[in-house]
């Protein structure tokens, strides 16, 4: 699978860059983790500060286009993404400690 950046524009109130990224690959699509992956590790960034949004390959086609947002931390992430988005790309809730039950 062979990344290539479209565009990046700096987004600085929400702590993010907004990616348009083609990607070339042999076999089927590739799944959205995979890609997040691949993505993150090109712009050396963790996995989950990297938030694919979109994923478009037109039928029969060797090539997908895609949208991502780079977050400079995984908490702005967080605090920005809805859920749903934060489930399709397997970040996690934050990892503060549980809060103790009451009796």
């Amino acid at each position: 699978m062979d990344i290539e950046i479209i565009s990046e524009e700096e987004n600085p109130m929400l702590h993010r860059t907004d990616v348009r990224f083609e990607i070339v690959h042999e076999e089927a699509t590739p799944s959205r983790l995979s890609v997040r992956d691949s993505l993150a590790a090109k712009l050396n960034k963790d996995s989950d500060e990297v938030v694919i949004h979109e994923l478009d390959t037109k039928f029969g086609m060797r090539k997908t286009a895609g949208y991502a947002k780079i977050y400079e931390s995984p908490e702005f992430a967080r605090d920005v993404e809805q859920d749903h988005m934060l489930d399709r790309n397997k970040i996690t809730a934050d990892d503060a400690e549980p809060e103790a039950e009451e009796a």
